[in-house]
């Protein structure tokens, strides 16, 4: 743990200002343990009077995704190669090589440490996306997403995603959905329509072979509706999500380059989804 600001502050501040000054000195020493957590985590103090540019918020919203993974996936425990493999995989669908995955596999590290800043980081990520929701929505999706990609969530892992978005500033209900957003999205790969277009031959002969009932019911979940909703409302869902998580309004939003491949997969989910449900329903 780091405590050897606090240590310090509180020496020298009772040895200057007697119990009165060993509290300031707590305080201050509270706040440089904090900055150095912060920096062993990826991020960087600005200058005095300017603020991180554009380029170095990309940075911190990329390195802390990473931290985080690491730190959702030591929840379980002990960290298992699975875990180290999901997280590869993680760094492939993003085609990071060299430096990049470097920096990605070192965080990835930091965050498995047991002091990790946690709720520290989060509070930076949200500095460093502004705040913006589509962001901030991405950043919890990414989550969820490496912590389901061997198709189920530990309760622990679950306990800290809840901290992951509880700190992002969403609520219990907007998690569970996403949840279960991401759980549909994870079967209706499987089934076949996580890749090109739905209306393609290879995509059809999958949509043949599999459930067509539960491929549907599947369909509605990843766009976040109920079963029996009616056109308008899928339209209006499909249109809300589109637009949430395009790539190009995402990027110009600040959402790091090296994410642009993740972006599209998901924009690409959702359009398959949509273009199942009204292959099936007729849906204009």
């Amino acid at each position: 743990m780091h405590i050897f600001g606090k240590i310090l502050g509180t020496f020298f501040g009772f040895l200057f200002g007697g119990p009165f000054g060993a509290l300031f000195g707590l305080f201050l020493g509270h706040q440089f343990d904090k900055a150095r957590r912060l920096s062993q985590a990826g991020f960087q103090s600005s200058p005095f009077g300017s603020g991180p540019s554009q380029a170095q918020k990309q940075e911190e919203f990329f390195k802390a995704a990473f931290a985080v993974m690491g730190h959702v996936a030591k929840a379980k425990g002990q960290v298992t190669r699975q875990e180290i493999q999901l997280a590869s995989t993680m760094m492939d669908r993003m085609n990071l090589h060299g430096e990049q995955r470097l920096a990605a596999q070192e965080a990835f590290r930091l965050g498995k440490s047991s002091d990790f800043p946690l709720d520290e980081v989060l509070k930076r990520v949200k500095i460093s996306s502004g705040g913006r929701f589509d962001l901030l929505q991405f950043f919890l999706e990414l989550q969820i997403s490496a912590a389901f990609a061997d198709g189920d969530i530990h309760p622990s892992e679950r306990e800290v995603l809840h901290r992951v978005a509880e700190g992002l500033g969403f609520s219990i209900q907007q998690l569970e959905q996403r949840l279960r957003m991401q759980e549909a999205a994870f079967r209706f790969q499987q089934g076949g329509f996580g890749g090109a277009h739905a209306g393609g031959s290879h995509q059809s002969g999958n949509w043949q072979q599999a459930s067509a009932a539960s491929q549907l019911s599947t369909a509605y979940n990843v766009l976040g509706v109920d079963e029996n909703a009616d056109a308008k409302t899928v339209k209006r869902a499909h249109r809300k999500l589109m637009n949430e998580h395009h790539p190009d309004k995402l990027m110009a939003k600040g959402l790091p380059p090296e994410m642009m491949n993740v972006a599209k997969e998901k924009s690409q989910e959702i359009q398959n989804a949509y273009d199942l449900i009204k292959k099936v329903k007729g849906f204009k």
